[in-house]
């Protein structure tokens, strides 16, 4: 049983966090045009994990998926 079950009976929502090269593997885009989709709106922000490091939400990540062309960032 986790920390979050102990105290509230219910098993806390996990983020996990996808990095670049699994990101352009799901999704068939290369870095460039994830980070130009990116600025343009059109695919989910990165969150930075460290100094050096950023993924994506898995979640984020899914939606997009789901359907990349009608995707927007306010979505």
């Amino acid at each position: 049983m986790g920390v979050a079950e102990k105290f509230t009976g219910a098993a806390a929502p996990i983020a996990a966090f996808v990095r670049l090269r699994e990101v352009e593997a799901r999704t068939g885009l290369c870095g460039k045009t994830i980070y130009r989709k990116m600025a343009r709106g059109e695919f989910p922000k990165s969150v930075r994990l460290g100094a050096n490091a950023v993924a994506w939400r898995e979640s984020d990540l899914q939606d997009w998926m789901a359907n990349p062309m009608s995707w927007s960032e306010a979505a």
